[in-house]
């Protein structure tokens, strides 16, 4: 006589992480490596960034910018800025981009919300605006050079510097250090203090330049090498 087997159904968190990761085109690793990524920026922004007063190029600086010129809501001017460059990265970059850009940027969202609920638990560095400078670049460049490498965005500014990568002869560090560079030239025109501007291009100077050592170093997915590969062929 046969006896019908007691043992509960398991759940397998692998399958559907599998199934995510495939409808991205990404493997497992990239995923996880992505939201590592978005950690990493988040912690850098509410622990260093934000406590030293460290101010932002690209599309915060952009934000910050406008609102002291026309008197713009931020809130507003943050959503116009980001989908539309969201909807040019939709256009000129690799098929599967809103997926992981919607990904990242959510991510990024939840953990700056999870690191603004937790508190600063660093001592602040406003004192030291050369090590906040510093540390913040490795961090924020070594973040985001996760999240753009496995093709997601956490926002507007990496949208913007991919699509520049794609369409000029600029490398990702390259097209990063402009955007920001120009956008905190105009600030500094506008209202921010000359001693802001030498720390905020030291830090995107640093966080650059590890973006590109990511982009050199780190095997980017196989669907984004075949893009790369066909975009070559066709140039």
């Amino acid at each position: 006589m046969k006896f019908l087997s007691t043992k509960k159904p398991t759940f397998h968190l692998a399958q559907p992480l599998r199934r995510f990761a495939a409808w991205m085109n990404l493997s497992v690793k990239d995923v996880a490596l992505m939201v590592i990524g978005n950690l990493t920026m988040a912690f850098a922004m509410c622990n260093i960034h934000i406590p030293a007063k460290i101010t932002e190029g690209g599309v915060l600086g952009s934000i910050v910018l406008f609102n002291k010129l026309f008197g713009l809501d931020p809130s507003i001017l943050s959503v116009l800025l980001d989908f539309s460059l969201y909807f040019f990265g939709i256009l000129l970059l690799e098929r599967g981009f809103l997926k992981k850009a919607v990904f990242s940027t959510l991510m990024y969202a939840a953990s700056l919300k999870l690191f603004n609920f937790i508190g600063p638990f660093l001592p602040s560095l406003e004192s030291a605006p050369y090590l906040a400078a510093i540390i913040g670049g490795l961090l924020l460049g070594s973040g985001c050079g996760l999240v753009v490498t496995r093709g997601g965005a956490a926002g507007g500014d990496d949208c913007f510097a991919m699509i520049l990568e794609r369409k000029s002869r600029l490398s990702l560090s390259g097209a990063y250090f402009i955007s920001d560079a120009v956008v905190l030239g105009l600030s500094f025109l506008v209202y921010l203090p000359a001693q802001n501007l030498m720390w905020s291009l030291l830090t995107t100077m640093i966080s650059s330049y590890v973006v590109g050592q990511f982009e050199i170093h780190l095997p980017k997915p196989v669907a984004m090498q075949q893009v790369a590969e066909r975009a070559g062929e066709t140039s």
